[in-house]
C-alpha cells in the first residue's frame, strides 16, 4: 500500500507464505471482502430500513434529536464518562503490564499527550456521544512525513459520512477465472492478496456514489485514499451478519420510536378534535323551498354564531368573522312537522386523560435503548438502600455501560500503538505482548454497583466473623480466604505481599507483638514470652482438693462422735 495521504506500519516478522486458508481474516469492521468491480455500501433492505450507510447515519442522528431518545441517550453517555471537576475521566493502569518503570512512565506520557491533543478531558462528552449514536467514529492522525519519529502531531475528527473502509481483493492477471493449477495459483485463488484503505470524500455529491476510489462507482476526482495506519477507525461492535453493516445501539429503537410518534401525533390530533363540546341546532324552516330554506339557515348562523377569536400568538380576544374552525357547531334545518327549533350538545371525549399508551411505548423505547424504565418517572428519587433494594434492571445497566467502555478503549489503543511505534518506544512485536495487558481506568459513578460491591463485603465479613473460632480446627486459613473472601490466587499472593511490606515500614502491628489475650501491644522485650507464652500457670485439681476435704471432714466427723 503506498503511502499516499498517511502511513503505513508493518510488521518485520513475514508470515509464512504457506499458510493457506480458504476462509478470509475475520475483521470487526463491518466491511466484508469485496472484488474490484464491486459497489462500496451499498445494500437492499426489503423492509425499508436503510439502502446506504449514509441513509443509516442521517437516520440515526434525526433519532437523537427526539427527546426521549436524547434522554436515554444522555443517560448511557453520563454513565459511560463522568465529568469530574478534577479528575480526568479516564486513565490508563498498567500494573499487569510486564515492563520496565521507564516504559511505563513512557507509555502514561503518550497517553496524556494524546489527549491533550484531542482535548478530550473537554471533549468527552461529545466524543463518546457521537461514537454511540453513529456506531462508528473516524479520527486521522496527522505526522510529519519527513520526521515520522516525532510521532502524531495532530489529531483531527472526521465525519462519518464523508469516509469509508474498503477491504478490496487484488486481481492476479491472468487467474481471474481459472481455478488452482499449481502451488502458486493454489495460494492466489485460497488467499489472495487484500488492500485496506479509507475513502475519503470531501464533499458526497450523492450517498451511493461518494465511496469510489479505485474501481467503484463516482467520481474519482473528488475521492481521495488514505492508508489505513493513518486511520483511527473505532465501531460499536454491533453488526448486521446479513448484510454486513455496521450499527449503532440507536438501531434495536427506530421501529419503537417510529411507533411511538405515530401515537403522540394521533393522540394531538384526537384531543384537537375530540376536546371541545359541540352544539347541534335544529332550525325549524317551516315549508320554505329548499334555496330559502338554505339563505334561512345561513341567517340564523351568522346571527347566532360566536365570531370571538382568541388570538394565541397576542393573547387577544377580538371578532373575527372571516375565522373557520374546524371545531364549528352543526346547523341542520328542521321542516314543519317536526319537533320545531331545538339545541342539543354533543359531549366531548370522556378518556382524554388517559395516557397508558404512551408509557407504554416509552418504556418500550427505553428498553430497546438498554436504559431502566425508572428512569423514566420524574418523580423517582434516588434510592441508596441495601443492595435487595437495588433494581435488576440498574445492574443490567452497568453491566452494558462497562461493556461500552471496553468497546470506546480501542479508540486509545490504536492512537497509543501508533505513537509509541513511531517513537521507537516499543515494535510492533512489543505491542502485541503489551496491549492484552493494558487497561483504562473510567471515573465511576454507579452507586448501584458500588451498593451490591459494598453489601457482599459486608456479607463475607460476617460469614468471617461467624466462621473464624473454627479456624485451625475444622477449617483451614486458606480454605477460608477462597471460599468465604472469593479471594484469587493473584489476590492471596499480592495481599501477603503488601502485608510484609506494610510490617515491614511500620504501618501496620507484627502481630507477634500483639497480646493475643488483650489485643494491647506488648512492652520492647516481651516478643519470647509470647511466642513462648511463657510458663502456663498450674491450675489446682479441684476434683482431688474436694475429695481430701471430704476425708478431712469425715474424720473430723468420727472424732467428735467419740
Amino acid at each position: 500500500m503506498p503511502k499516499l495521504f498517511g502511513f503505513s506500519i508493518s510488521d518485520k516478522e513475514k508470515k509464512s507464505s504457506s499458510l493457506l486458508s480458504p476462509v478470509p481474516p475475520s475483521n470487526e469492521d463491518g466491511v466484508d471482502n469485496y472484488i474490484s468491480s464491486g459497489f462500496y455500501g451499498q445494500y437492499v433492505d426489503i423492509e425499508g430500513v436503510y439502502k446506504t450507510e449514509y441513509d443509516l447515519m442521517r437516520r440515526y442522528r434525526e433519532m437523537a434529536v427526539h427527546p426521549e431518545a436524547d434522554a436515554a441517550i444522555e443517560d448511557v453517555v453520563n454513565e459511560a464518562l463522568v465529568s469530574d471537576l478534577y479528575d480526568s475521566p479516564i486513565e490508563i493502569e498498567l500494573s499487569n503490564v510486564n515492563a520496565s518503570d521507564k516504559i511505563k512512565q513512557k507509555i502514561r506520557e503518550e497517553f496524556k499527550g494524546i489527549k491533550e491533543m484531542m482535548d478530550f478531558d473537554k471533549k468527552a462528552h461529545e466524543v463518546f456521544r457521537n461514537w454511540y449514536v453513529d456506531g462508528r467514529l473516524y479520527y486521522l492522525k496527522v505526522i510529519d512525513v519527513k520526521k515520522p519519529e516525532e510521532g502524531i502531531k495532530e489529531i483531527r475528527y472526521i465525519n462519518p459520512m464523508k469516509i469509508k473502509f474498503v477491504r478490496k481483493e487484488r486481481k492476479q492477471k491472468g487467474n481471474e477465472m481459472m481455478g488452482p493449477q499449481g502451488p502458486s495459483d493454489m495460494k492466489k485463488a485460497i488467499y489472495p492478496e487484500i488492500d485496506e484503505y479509507y475513502v475519503y470524500t470531501p464533499k458526497p455529491n450523492y450517498p451511493t456514489t461518494m465511496f469510489a476510489a479505485g474501481g467503484g462507482r463516482g467520481n474519482d476526482k473528488t475521492s481521495i485514499r488514505i492508508a489505513k495506519d493513518s486511520i483511527t477507525y473505532v465501531t460499536s461492535g454491533l453488526f448486521d451478519r446479513n448484510k454486513g453493516t455496521c450499527l449503532s445501539y440507536l438501531h434495536k429503537a427506530i421501529k419503537a420510536l417510529n411507533q411511538l410518534r405515530m401515537i403522540e401525533d394521533s393522540l394531538v390530533i384526537y384531543r384537537l378534535s375530540r376536546a371541545p363540546e359541540r352544539r347541534i341546532f335544529y332550525i325549524d324552516v317551516g315549508n320554505l323551498p329548499k334555496i330559502k330554506a338554505e339563505q334561512y339557515l345561513k341567517e340564523v348562523m351568522s346571527r347566532y354564531r360566536n365570531k370571538l377569536v382568541y388570538d394565541a400568538s397576542t393573547g387577544e380576544v377580538r371578532d373575527d368573522r372571516k375565522f373557520m374552525s374546524m371545531l364549528e357547531d352543526f346547523w341542520l334545518p328542521r321542516r314543519e312537522g317536526g319537533r320545531g327549533t331545538e339545541i342539543t350538545t354533543l359531549p366531548g371525549g370522556q378518556n382524554l386523560g388517559e395516557l397508558a399508551d404512551i408509557e407504554y411505548f416509552q418504556k418500550k423505547l427505553y428498553r430497546a435503548l438498554g436504559v431502566p424504565e425508572s428512569r423514566i418517572a420524574n418523580d423517582g428519587g434516588f434510592n441508596l438502600g441495601r443492595s435487595s433494594e437495588i433494581l435488576r434492571d440498574e445492574l443490567k445497566f452497568a453491566k452494558f455501560v462497562g461493556r461500552l467502555r471496553k468497546r470506546f478503549s480501542n479508540l486509545f489503543s490504536n492512537m497509543l500503538k501508533t505513537q509509541l511505534i513511531l517513537k521507537n518506544v516499543i515494535t510492533p512485536e512489543d505491542w502485541e505482548q503489551l496491549s492484552d495487558h493494558i487497561q483504562y481506568d473510567y471515573v465511576y459513578d454507579n452507586q448501584f454497583a458500588e451498593l451490591k460491591e459494598s453489601e457482599l463485603l459486608n456479607e463475607r465479613l460476617g460469614s468471617l466473623a461467624t466462621i473464624e473460632p473454627y479456624i485451625g480446627k475444622y477449617y483451614s486459613q486458606d480454605w477460608v480466604r477462597r471460599k468465604v473472601l472469593r479471594q484469587s490466587d493473584q489476590e492471596i499472593e499480592d495481599m501477603d505481599k503488601q502485608i510484609d511490606k506494610e510490617i515491614a515500614d511500620g504501618t501496620i502491628p507484627d502481630p507477634s507483638m500483639i497480646d493475643p489475650i488483650t489485643g494491647e501491644p506488648l512492652a520492647p522485650g516481651t516478643e519470647e514470652d509470647v511466642m513462648g507464652m511463657g510458663e502456663l500457670p498450674v491450675e489446682p485439681d479441684l476434683e482431688k482438693a474436694s475429695a481430701v476435704t471430704n476425708a478431712q471432714l469425715s474424720k473430723d466427723t468420727k472424732a467428735a462422735e467419740i
